[in-house]
C-alpha cells in the first residue's frame, strides 16, 4: 500500500472493500481474505491519520485555550 495515499482515498477504498464483502458477490475464499486484508490495512491507515490529527489539535491547544470556542462573552463586550 502506498504511504502517500491520503485519508479520503483510504476511506473511499475502505468503504468500497466493505461494500464488496457485504454484497455477497461470489468471491472465492482467497478473494474474500485478500479483500479483508486490504480493508484492515485501509482501516489502520485511516485510524493512524485520525490519531495524528487529534495529536496535532492537542498540541495546538496546549496553552489551555478551547479549540473552536469562539469569542468569550467578556471579549464580546470589548468589541
Amino acid at each position: 500500500m502506498d504511504k502517500n495515499v491520503d485519508f479520503e482515498q483510504s476511506l473511499a477504498q475502505l468503504e468500497k472493500t466493505v461494500s464488496l464483502l457485504e454484497s455477497g458477490d461470489e468471491l472465492t475464499l482467497e478473494e474474500s481474505l485478500k479483500a479483508f486484508e486490504d480493508g484492515i490495512r485501509f482501516a489502520r491507515l485511516c485510524r493512524q491519520t485520525l490519531d495524528d490529527a487529534e495529536l496535532r489539535i492537542q498540541q495546538l491547544t496546549e496553552d489551555g485555550e478551547e479549540p473552536f470556542d469562539g469569542l468569550k462573552d467578556e471579549k464580546l463586550d470589548q468589541i
